[in-house]
């Protein structure tokens, strides 16, 4: 028997604390393929927290959290994103043990529920940095929550292995949920259109732009993708060498390049960033500084440099936060990094100028762009799309508890970007004149 409050169907038996969790639909994680992800953390102190921390928090928001039993938290009215505590113990516990794994953990196996995912995330994305007071996440990250683990340091043999953990997943995975671009980062949005190809195209003629990509010019792309913006720069008459170190992603790129009929003016190589050689009219790079680790930005930036002609610019596009923020969590190790991009780091448009005044001779921020929100439009269409073609995706051999992790992952950066947590920003990057 259940009681509808505010258009919530909760159980009429049990309370929020100690209750038995009742049977939902979310199946349990098969061991084989997600070891321990379904026994939750015993840690009794740091659930006790935990809840008290999460209790606190939740009661100024603007959201409905529903506990079994029927009792609710929050500030929100009834159309505010409701949150459904399905088992509280479980929840409390893992939030407890680790709470920048816990949280997302707690979803993928249905210890709490959302029918508005994005919205849900939306508020708490806002409140990020003040939801735990100062004192408790410094006692945290020494004392309780997991640190990076050496092996996913982004040495030359690292990289590979955290690519291939993410972007060799399936070229089928990403061809369902991607527009017909296969651009994976951020649109950018005319006014008046929601169109994803169109945003797709003008971001890659925007980046192009910034780097001063014209006809007869052999540019260097770091980052392929699955060769959109080799495909755009080679129809703008330039020669093209780009690098990717995902053996999935050159397969995929060269036969879509060939299909544009420009795989004559594109050569795809098998080669990391460090490894790269020659002298290039221009240097393009998308979303791909995310995934060096701060122990190589110096290396990366001097590479660009390296790499550039004299007169010569670059156009990269790179995902940033908060100075403040990205100083206290550059060592942390999040949920992000255990399931989506491991050895990723996140910086900031200080440390992108910090390392150009340092590591290179005398490149220079001269242009920039926003697409922050432009994001978390990009982020909404592929959520929408991944779980439309939930049954196509499942047909490649992928399982619920896959769903809702992928889906987690693009919620939870959608609600990043809405709030302006993180951004998303094209750089225009110059030489100083010398005089």
């Amino acid at each position: 028997m259940t009681m509808q409050h505010d258009g919530i169907a909760v159980p009429t038996s049990g309370g929020a604390r100690g209750t038995r969790p009742r049977t939902h639909a979310v199946p349990r994680p098969n061991e084989g393929v997600w070891p321990g992800l379904a026994t939750p953390p015993v840690a009794p102190a740091k659930a006790r927290i935990a809840e008290s921390l999460f209790r606190n928090a939740v009661r100024s928001l603007p959201v409905r959290v529903v506990f079994p039993g029927g009792e609710r938290l929050g500030a929100g009215g009834p159309t505010s994103p409701v949150m459904r505590i399905e088992r509280p113990s479980a929840f409390f516990h893992r939030l407890g043990a680790n709470s920048k794994i816990g949280f997302g953990e707690s979803y993928m196996v249905g210890d709490w529920t959302t029918t508005d995912l994005p919205g849900l995330l939306t508020p708490f994305a806002a409140r990020l940095s003040t939801l735990v007071p100062p004192a408790l996440q410094r006692l945290g990250r020494r004392f309780a929550e997991a640190r990076r683990p050496t092996a996913e340091v982004n040495s030359v043999e690292g990289s590979r292995e955290n690519i291939h953990r993410h972007y060799d997943l399936s070229n089928e995975l990403f061809s369902l949920f991607l527009d017909d671009t296969m651009s994976y980062s951020a649109g950018w949005f005319a006014d008046g259109s929601d169109d994803l190809v169109l945003a797709q195209e003008r971001k890659i003629d925007g980046i192009l732009d910034m780097a001063g990509v014209e006809a007869g010019m052999h540019v260097l792309e770091i980052g392929t993708g699955w060769g959109g913006l080799a495909t755009r720069a080679a129809q703008r008459g330039a020669r093209v060498t780009t690098l990717t170190i995902s053996q999935e992603q050159k397969t995929l790129a060269e036969a879509r390049l060939a299909e544009a009929g420009v795989a004559d003016r594109v050569q795809v190589l098998l080669r990391d960033y460090r490894e790269a050689q020659g002298s290039y009219d221009a240097v393009v790079s998308v979303e791909m500084i995310e995934a060096v680790g701060v122990e190589y930005w110096p290396t990366y930036f001097a590479a660009l440099d390296r790499l550039l002609k004299p007169g010569g610019r670059v156009g990269l596009q790179a995902i940033t936060m908060p100075h403040d923020r990205m100083m206290v969590a550059r060592n942390d190790y999040t949920w992000i990094h255990k399931y989506v991009f491991p050895g990723g780091i996140i910086p900031s448009v200080e440390a992108i100028e910090d390392n150009l005044a340092r590591h290179t001779g005398g490149l220079r921020v001269a242009e920039r762009r926003s697409l922050g929100y432009d994001y978390a439009r990009t982020l909404g269409h592929w959520r929408t799309r991944f779980l439309a073609r939930w049954d196509e995706v499942e047909a490649l051999g992928f399982d619920e508890t896959f769903r809702r992790m992928w889906e987690f992952y693009l919620g939870y950066c959608e609600a990043g970007f809405r709030v302006g947590y993180l951004d998303v920003v094209q750089f225009s990057l110059q030489r100083r004149p010398s005089f």
